[in-house]
């Protein structure tokens, strides 16, 4: 026998697959011929890290805890770490039933965006607040009391960051985003809407992107703002860099400054991304 065969030949295993029934019909079945089968793959991922861009694929998520966050698992995406140099934290939150979120650190602030479920905000000492639903979002100034809470459970997108404007005061915002206008965006085909105002007192906005089938981006951006990305909904084709990656709903992209990046929406559905872009700051600081 040779030395690298698997142990599942030798000793009762050998009389196991004597006896194993097998089942040929994935072989031939409709969905071998359209996706990847995960469970299949021991060891791959889409997942991959590189000097200025990162691709994060459902499965390589990682839920935990978080300090002070009740009856609920988070799953970090992009953090300030000195491999990425990224200026902001992204992360997914899975709130169970009578969960809550804790409070951000001191100087920090919060943005979040309703995925699934309803979630309770309140700002300050309030008791009362507004409720959110899906496509709903959030944004909390740094160092404002407030709380998140949800009855049934709900899941959330978070984007975190310390506040980089001490001569500038932002305010409470909240709203639906297709409650939104679609914003002029000269040359493209895409429908654009941004969650924050776009004043000096934002330091970030968010931008929700909705591609149909067939449609991408006209301008192959280079800039000097860094980007944390949510694929939403859709599948389609992401350049970054050198790299061209296949990417589909519930995919997590972070892309630093000055990364060349392009996107082509394809299939037969319409794509949606929610799009962190650091902005309004003097690119020298």
């Amino acid at each position: 026998m040779l030395p690298w065969l698997p142990t599942i030949v030798q000793g009762d295993n050998s009389q196991a697959l004597e006896n194993f029934s097998w089942d040929y019909a994935p072989v031939l079945s409709d969905n071998r011929d359209r996706s990847i089968q995960f469970s299949d793959l021991p060891g791959f991922t889409r997942s991959t890290y590189a000097r200025d861009h990162a691709l994060i694929t459902p499965e390589s998520r990682v839920w935990a805890g978080q300090p002070n966050w009740l009856n609920a698992t988070t799953a970090h995406l992009i953090s300030p770490t000195a491999a990425t140099g990224a200026n902001f934290v992204m992360f997914l939150a899975k709130l169970g039933p009578e969960g809550s979120a804790g409070p951000p650190p001191k100087g920090i602030e919060r943005f979040i965006f309703v995925l699934d479920g309803l979630v309770d905000v309140a700002v300050g000492s309030s008791k009362s607040g507004e409720q959110l639903h899906a496509d709903d979002y959030a944004y909390f100034p740094a160092d404002t009391p407030h709380s998140i809470n949800t009855l049934h459970g709900a899941g959330i997108l978070v984007f975190e960051r310390r506040y980089a404007l001490p001569d500038r005061k932002a305010a409470f915002q909240s709203g639906s985003t297709q409650s939104l206008p679609v914003l002029p965006c000269a040359g493209e085909v895409f429908l654009l809407r941004k969650l924050l105002p776009q004043t000096a007192d934002y330091d970030f906005n968010v931008h929700v992107m909705d591609f149909a089938p067939g449609e991408y981006l006209n301008v192959k951006e280079v800039h000097y703002n860094q980007h944390g990305l949510l694929l939403a909904a859709g599948q389609g084709i992401y350049r970054l860099a050198d790299q061209w990656y296949p990417v589909q709903s519930g995919d997590a992209i972070w892309m630093a400054p000055y990364v060349v990046q392009w996107y082509a929406a394809l299939g037969t559905q319409p794509s949606r991304y929610i799009l962190y872009k650091d902005t309004t700051v003097d690119p020298g600081l």
